[in-house]
Order: structure tokens, then C-alpha cells, then sequence
């Protein structure tokens, strides 16, 4: 049987508390989590993280410094454009079901490459010369396919266009994971699990969510 019920864990509200709580400390340059080393300790420790967060590849979002958390506290799926694919999926899957773990979170960002490769595929016609690349453009396109028509290729539009997109590309992947997942779909369903969308900003190291959660 699934390990879905953990009387230790946290509440969905109570991880969100956490992570905002850690991204203003990263802001703040206040940093509960000094860099680490080694220790055997990592090794024997079960894992229990608070907090699932599919987020994107991007060499400038490290999840667990953006959210001021340490070893174990997090457990991190990382694709380009955070897309729930079937091997994300399956991640968040493992990690709920076998930790109990109560909150996920599905980060994107500003500036996100992948976003922008997207608008430029619908934009032109002409996708990826890479099939597994544009296996990511595929799926993050038909969420965008309304927003790009209706920018109308103005380029006073463009930086709404790209913040919108990447908000509807987080949607839509909280959407997957709420609605595409049995496994978590019950989860939510029970009020085991909640599923938030965040949104990192580069130019000002916020994080920002897309959903607010009722308190314990």
C-alpha cells in the first residue's frame, strides 16, 4: 500500500508558510542553511521532505537555495519548461505516495528558454530540429496557442506575452498533476495533497504562488 498518511507531516498550508519563509530569507541575504559538506549522516537519514516541487532546468533556479532549505528538506524534480511529463509525473507520484509528503509545487520562471522556444515554434511553424526537444515545445504549446494569437506578433506585447505564458505553462502543469494522476488526483481529493503554482522571478529572486492554500 501507498505510504500516504504520515501523522508527522506537515500541513499543505504549513509547507507553504516554510517555503515562502525560506525565499524571503534567500532575498534578505538572512540564510538559515549554511553551505554544506558531506556528513555520514545523509547517507543513514530516511528522507522526509515537507515539500515535492516540479521545477525547471534552468541553471539559474536551484530550488532548495532559492527556498533557503537544506539536505532532505525538499524533494526536487527539475525538467525544461516544467512539464509535467510522464516521468515527472511519475517522481511526484513516488515521492507522495512513499514519504506522505502533503504539498507540491510546480515552479516556473521568468525568462524561462523554454517558453520563449515555444512562441517561436508557434510563431513561424517551425519547431526544434530535435525531436526530444521539441517533445517539450509539443506539450507546452497548445496552452499557449490562444496567447500568442492574441499578442499578434506586436512587439510591444512581447514581455506580457512571455510572463503570461509562462504563467498558463504552470497552470497547466498543475492541472496534469491535479487531474492526470489518479494516484494524486485522490490525494487531493481526500485533502491529503495540495497542488500549487509558483512563479520565480529572476530580476528579483521572488517567488511568487499562483495559489493560496486555507490555513490548518
Amino acid at each position: 500500500m501507498p505510504h500516504t498518511w504520515d501523522p508527522n507531516s506537515l500541513s499543505p498550508s504549513a509547507c507553504l508558510a516554510r517555503l515562502k519563509a525560506g525565499n524571503s530569507r534567500f532575498r534578505e541575504a538572512e540564510r538559515a542553511h549554511a553551505p554544506h559538506t558531506w556528513s555520514e549522516t545523509h547517507a543513514t537519514q530516511a528522507q522526509n521532505p515537507f515539500a515535492i516541487v516540479l521545477g525547471c532546468s534552468d541553471s539559474r533556479t536551484p530550488v532548495e537555495i532559492l527556498f533557503d532549505q537544506g539536505f532532505g528538506d525538499l524533494f526536487v524534480v527539475r525538467i525544461a519548461g516544467n512539464i509535467a511529463a510522464p516521468s515527472g509525473v511519475g517522481s511526484v507520484e513516488f515521492a507522495a505516495s512513499l514519504f506522505g509528503t502533503r504539498l507540491v509545487v510546480v515552479m516556473g520562471h521568468t525568462q524561462c528558454g523554454a517558453i520563449s522556444a515555444t512562441i517561436e515554434a508557434i510563431e513561424t511553424g517551425l519547431g526544434p530540429e530535435s525531436k526530444n526537444i521539441r517533445s517539450i515545445t509539443d506539450r507546452i504549446a497548445p496552452h499557449l496557442l490562444g496567447l500568442v494569437a492574441l499578442a499578434g506578433g506586436k512587439p510591444e506585447m512581447r514581455a506580457a506575452l512571455l510572463r503570461e505564458a509562462m504563467r498558463a505553462n504552470i497552470r497547466a502543469s498543475v492541472n496534469h498533476l491535479r487531474h492526470g494522476s489518479p494516484l494524486i488526483e485522490d490525494l487531493v481529493s481526500a485533502g491529503r495533497v495540495a497542488v500549487v503554482g509558483a512563479e520565480y522571478e529572476l530580476e528579483t529572486g521572488q517567488v511568487n504562488f499562483l495559489d493560496e492554500l486555507p490555513g490548518p
